[in-house]
């Protein structure tokens, strides 16, 4: 099989995704009801800007009303917690994103706490963890939902498969581990979380069925530590310095892509592979929010 026939598009994925979106959006704006996001950006981290920016290209091309609020790096917690506060009382705003890294001096944590539950269209806020965890979601994650998606449409079931994932942020490998431990459709896997403290991720990841790198290290899986035939999903954007790129940099994934293309069955990109997932399942549970917080069931 060719490297092309191996890929999990995720770009094709995210489309679909969307496309199942317009039909709730079309019904919602035909009650006069507008799905609409918030993003709340502190400070000048350039790469917030880029995402923030992409999130709001991606609600304009659906008819999600997207606004994004600025403010300076000196912004204070009083400030930041009344600012969200506002937010949670609009009913124009459905969704509430706190863009990530926040300012040194303020407390992330603190921020997604001053959420709406029922904005929080991350996933991020601890109601919304512990729903996760019970296996009565209100909103999953965006990035473990995604993956759970790219799986699934690319004709993966996770049930009684050996899964690995590499990492145990509370963004994704968390998170994910707890999705893919539920007795769901398309979960129900057995999951090993490797990480600082795992003695030999080798040979838990040459047994994996799946692996899920999410270890924030480039390149980090190889080809001699999969098993014929794994599929890999590679969560990683790592900025390698390459004074020899035209932008001075090159973007690897914490997947050897060359050395392990040939080993597996199924393997993501990137970019192109969890990045356009993330902000689709943020579409979808944008959408969702504005169904609950409305009372419909569309």
């Amino acid at each position: 099989m060719s490297k092309q026939g191996k890929l999990i598009d995720g770009k094709a994925i995210a489309k679909e995704v969307k496309v199942e979106l317009k039909e709730d959006i079309a019904a919602l704006k035909a009650i006069n009801i507008t799905p609409g996001l918030a993003a709340v950006l502190i400070g000048d981290d350039p790469a917030s800007h880029i995402y923030v920016k992409s999130k709001s290209r991606a609600c304009k091309k659906l008819g999600i009303y997207s606004e994004v609020i600025k403010r300076p790096a000196e912004t204070t917690e009083e400030e930041l917690h009344t600012l969200i506060g506002e937010l949670n009382e609009r009913s124009d705003i459905h969704g509430i994103l706190i863009q990530s890294p926040l300012p040194d001096h303020l407390d992330e944590l603190g921020a997604v706490l001053n959420v709406d539950p029922l904005k929080d269209v991350d996933g991020f806020h601890p109601v919304n963890i512990g729903h996760m965890l019970l296996g009565s979601p209100i909103f999953l994650s965006c990035t473990p939902y995604g993956i759970i998606r790219l799986l699934n449409d690319s004709g993966v079931d996770p049930e009684g498969k050996k899964v690995v994932i590499l990492g145990r942020g509370n963004i994704v490998g968390k998170p994910l581990a707890a999705i893919l431990m539920q007795k769901w459709d398309g979960c129900n896997a057995t999951v090993t979380v490797c990480h600082t403290g795992t003695t030999d991720i080798p040979a838990e990841t040459r047994q994996a069925d799946i692996i899920v790198a999410a270890i924030g290290r480039d390149r980090f899986l190889t080809g001699d530590m999969i098993k014929e035939g794994a599929v890999i999903i590679d969560v990683g954007v790592n900025r390698v310095e390459d004074p020899a790129a035209e932008k001075g940099y090159r973007i690897y994934g914490d997947v050897d892509f060359d050395d392990c293309v040939i080993k597996a069955s199924l393997i993501t990109p990137v970019p192109g592979g969890v990045g356009p997932m993330t902000i689709a399942m943020l579409m979808y549970n944008t959408v969702m929010a504005a169904k609950m917080l409305t009372g419909l069931s569309l």
